[in-house]
């Protein structure tokens, strides 16, 4: 077994965060931007144009394929709370640096958030009444589901989509596999989950891009988030407690990361 490093100094736990702010950030303004700005979008003759379900789907698996690629050789590439409690479950990542990562992951989702809301409502034919109204690409269950979902679907959602992204993560990250096409399976995998729960819930799965959304809605929006931040870390926690059993990895394998950096997988051990 490895010794327990010493903790990375604070310009290099600085970085690590500035880079998750930043994928993060990326996450939250171009998925939700895409369900706000582009799902829905007729000409004067009432033409169709808006990308649907499909598009939004892309634009969350495209945001995270990405800013993996962009950033995951410096983070990681968590963008995710979920992300970061499966991999620490799973000994892939410090506990001591769980809180300082999903703490920046919500300030930037929220920071997105905020961005997303102004441009939102700089068009002459939509207010903020309006856009609080119609959702503003947060997520919901009974009424405030797409498809009228109950609490119950929506939760087994959450917890089994958020459990499966992470088993991809957990394996296309693997010591045995070839992680310079971890960031394409990854992202593939979160445009999958959300073509299957985007009728369910709206697709969470990551509970700083559901509070980065729905701060800014208030009302249901935040009285139904709590589901939307439970949901996905038990899921996350599920898969994190069992991918090693499962397939036999070695329970002291280096945190996830993009770049085999060595002095990255060095700070990110555990004994």
């Amino acid at each position: 077994m490895p010794t327990t490093p010493a903790p990375p100094s604070d310009a290099r736990l600085h970085a690590r965060l500035g880079a998750e702010a930043l994928g993060t950030f990326g996450l939250v303004f171009g998925g939700c931007g895409s369900a706000v700005l582009a799902a829905k979008f007729l000409t004067d003759d009432g033409v169709q144009l808006g990308i649907g379900f499909v598009g939004v789907a892309l634009a969350f698996g495209l945001t995270v394929l990405t800013g993996a690629y962009a950033f995951g050789h410096v983070s990681g590439g968590h963008f995710n709370p979920a992300v970061t409690v499966g991999l620490a479950v799973a000994r892939r990542f410090r506990w001591s640096e769980v809180l300082p990562y999903v703490v920046t992951q919500i300030v930037a989702a929220s920071l997105a958030g905020g961005v997303l809301f102004v441009i939102a409502t700089g068009s002459p034919s939509t207010t903020a009444a309006q856009l609080r109204a119609t959702g503003f690409a947060t997520n919901g269950y009974g009424a405030h589901s797409p498809g009228g979902y109950g609490l119950g679907a929506a939760l087994l959602t959450e917890v089994v989509l958020t459990a499966a992204f992470l088993y991809v993560i957990l394996g296309a990250t693997d010591d045995r596999t070839n992680k310079a096409f971890a960031p394409v399976a990854i992202g593939l995998a979160l445009t999958l989950i959300h073509l299957i729960s985007i009728p369910v819930t709206n697709t969470s799965v990551n509970p700083a891009r559901s509070l980065g959304v729905a701060w800014y809605v208030g009302g249901p929006a935040l009285a139904q988030v709590w589901l939307f931040l439970l949901a996905p870390l038990v899921g996350a926690a599920i898969a994190g407690a069992t991918y090693a059993r499962i397939t036999g990895a070695r329970p002291e394998a280096p945190s996830v990361l993009i770049a085999d950096d060595e002095e990255t997988v060095a700070h990110a051990r555990r004994p």
